[in-house]
């Protein structure tokens, strides 16, 4: 309602304005726009017998206020005594015409002109398919036993160092290719060993690759290769007999099957695991311990026929069969881990199953303490009366580590 007084309003004055001699701009007009508000000169004039009559402008101003204070009083918001008693009105506004200074140019300057498209660099980088990482640790233990001691025992030092490099290839597509090398060697000194001053009670030099082609989310069809020997001689206390070398034994394994990524518990069991339903292993000896079983010197090796499951005579071993790998992590929480690998091969005549575990608890960003327990069977060997075909070793230690 109120929007349609005032539209009528605005017309009268409008038209009033509109005739000549009038100006169109004038400080008055914001009575019809301003809150509405009860002017005392629009009912003077009303009321007024006087003949001096305003302009007429300012009369049709008047005319149309004091149309809407008879018809809608309800739309008065104010009068204008409450508007003086808030403060004093600007008599600038009604007096004085508000007049816009306009500066005037000849000629406009022209703008400037912009290139079409700001020049962009463009950097393409190579992707990166090439992922590297890295682990290793130095550690010792040391156990002291008197002479005297009541259980009796020996005392003994012994320092262990580990270092597995990994350089994996992923297109993010369909093919990876994932190579892993591990390298540990420990040596231990005991006073009862009257033959050997150092002895290796951790040996390994083992290569692992894996070249797969996806063939579902987390299944890849893949060509599996496992090489490893050891670095030293291996003895045993107060015997000059060799057990073990460099190249003897040397076993290779090449498997054809599937390949498993496991992402377990949101990731924090991760790793992988093989199946190879076809699968050639292959066993060299190196060192001729055959031709020189009747010879005593140091470094004679220990003979019998059928060690590692090799005939008498011969210096390799080749079997067909299947075979199935794993190798886990589980962090189990900032502190404690959890690395875990597990081979198995069987030709349907002999067996071969090892299970390498190592619980790695971190003191703080460089010192780490490890307990390492590996269970092995393997039916090629010679027959223990305690143990049988098993055969089993654990340590545990305390020193450096670092990752990378």
């Amino acid at each position: 309602m109120r929007k349609t007084l005032l539209s009528f309003a605005a017309a009268v004055v409008l038209s009033a304005s509109a005739a000549p001699g009038n100006n169109p701009v004038n400080g008055q007009y914001y009575k019809l726009f301003a809150p509405l508000t009860f002017y005392h000169s629009v009912a003077a004039e009303q009321l007024s017998i006087a003949s001096d009559s305003p302009e007429e402008v300012e009369q049709a101003i008047n005319q149309a206020l004091m149309h809407v204070y008879l018809n809608r009083p309800d739309l008065v918001e104010v009068t204008e005594t409450e508007q003086e008693n808030a403060g004093e009105l600007r008599q600038d506004i009604i007096d004085q015409p508000v007049v816009q200074a306009v500066t005037m140019v000849e000629q406009a300057e022209p703008m400037p002109e912009a290139p079409e498209a700001d020049p962009v660099e463009v950097v393409v980088e190579k992707p990166k398919f090439w992922s590297y990482k890295g682990d290793g640790y130095l550690q010792f233990m040391q156990n002291y036993v008197s002479g005297n001691w009541y259980k009796g025992g020996e005392s003994n030092y012994s320092a262990v160092g580990s270092l597995t490099l990994e350089a994996n290839y992923d297109n993010k597509s369909k093919w990876k290719w994932e190579n892993k090398l591990e390298m540990k060697l420990g040596f231990q000194t005991s006073r009862t060993d009257q033959v050997h001053k150092f002895k290796a009670n951790e040996d390994l030099f083992r290569y692992t690759g894996k070249v797969g082609l996806q063939a579902a989310k987390k299944w890849y069809y893949t060509l599996q290769a496992l090489a490893y020997t050891q670095f030293s001689r291996g003895f045993k206390s107060n015997d000059i007999r060799t057990y073990s070398d460099f190249l003897s034994p040397l076993n290779v394994s090449i498997g054809l099957g599937m390949d498993y990524k496991v992402e377990w518990l949101d990731k924090k069991i991760t790793g992988t695991v093989n199946l190879s339903p076809f699968a050639v292993n292959y066993r060299y000896v190196d060192r001729s311990w055959f031709r020189n079983k009747n010879d005593k010197t140091v470094d004679q090796f220990d003979w019998f026929p059928g060690r590692y499951g090799i005939d008498a005579g011969k210096h390799h071993l080749t079997d067909f069969g299947s075979q199935v790998t794993a190798a886990l992590e589980w962090k189990i929480n900032d502190v404690v881990r959890w690395k875990t690998r597990f081979y198995g091969f069987t030709s349907y005549h002999r067996a071969e199953l090892e299970w390498e575990n190592t619980f790695a608890l971190r003191v703080s960003k460089y010192i780490s303490a490890n307990l390492f327990l590996f269970p092995r069977f393997d039916d090629s060997n010679k027959w223990d009366d305690e143990l049988g075909y098993w055969q089993f070793k654990e340590y545990s230690s305390l020193g450096f580590s670092y990752n990378f």
